[in-house]
């Protein structure tokens, strides 16, 4: 399992990376918010999970767990000297998964890792099957039905349907829904093939595609599938 690690003081960054490596994790250190936020925008699906200091040169902890949440739905974990309840509930808000404060013992780190990742494993399981109004995606076989008769989408169209899935009851604006399509299958996707694909999926999954009760447009920000996820 792959972590990235972003903590500027390179004593502590070298003592957790070796800590984490014994423990059979594989880690990736940045030691400032540049550096996190390039590898952020451009490798995040190669991780499991971030462990980030709050207080970095040039930026804030805040702002990369808000970067991932929007890109991945990966966990989260900030590490920062500073432990007062309205730092606690603003890193909780921002989607952190936890919050340890230094200084901490490495076997409680490592056990609030893996408490973390079990938590996902489960949510993840939880989510093999996804029902949409007269919509089923099997994730594990990679397959759309409605109604019970399978639906042929492309790529492209079952990552978007995907990326709905993932996160239902939530607005994604033109924007997030392309940084995370884009270049899926080898296609430059602009913003005039975005309302192709969403067209398209309309017609295949809705029963009126022009007037779509599955894929609402939210005027001014972008789409919305569904409702809270609950599992």
């Amino acid at each position: 399992m792959n972590i990235l690690l972003v903590e500027d003081d390179k004593a502590i960054a070298a003592g957790l990376e070796y800590s984490l490596q014994q423990d059979h994790f594989t880690t990736v250190i940045c030691y400032d918010f540049a550096s996190a936020k390039e590898i952020i925008t451009e490798q995040i699906d190669q991780f499991t999970l971030c462990l980030f200091d709050l207080s970095l040169p040039g930026g804030s902890g805040y702002e990369l767990c808000k970067l991932v949440k929007e890109k991945s739905d990966i966990p989260v974990i900030f590490l920062t000297a500073v432990d007062d309840e309205v730092n606690v509930v603003m890193g909780l808000d921002m989607g952190a998964d936890d919050y340890i404060t230094k200084p901490f013992r490495i076997r409680e780190l490592l056990s609030r890792i893996k408490s973390v990742l079990r938590r996902y494993q489960k949510h993840s399981q939880s989510k093999a099957i996804i029902d949409i109004e007269k919509i089923r995606i099997n994730t594990l076989e990679g397959k759309v039905y409605k109604q019970g008769a399978e639906i042929t989408l492309t790529a492209l169209e079952y990552r978007l349907l995907l990326i709905f899935a993932n996160h239902l009851g939530q607005v994604l604006s033109r924007n997030q829904l392309l940084e995370q399509i884009w270049d899926v299958a080898g296609d430059f996707v602009n913003d005039n093939t975005l309302t192709v694909y969403i067209k398209r999926l309309r017609e295949k999954l809705e029963d009126d595609p022009q007037h779509p009760t599955m894929i609402k447009t939210v005027r001014g920000l972008g789409y919305k599938v569904g409702d809270s996820y609950v599992p």
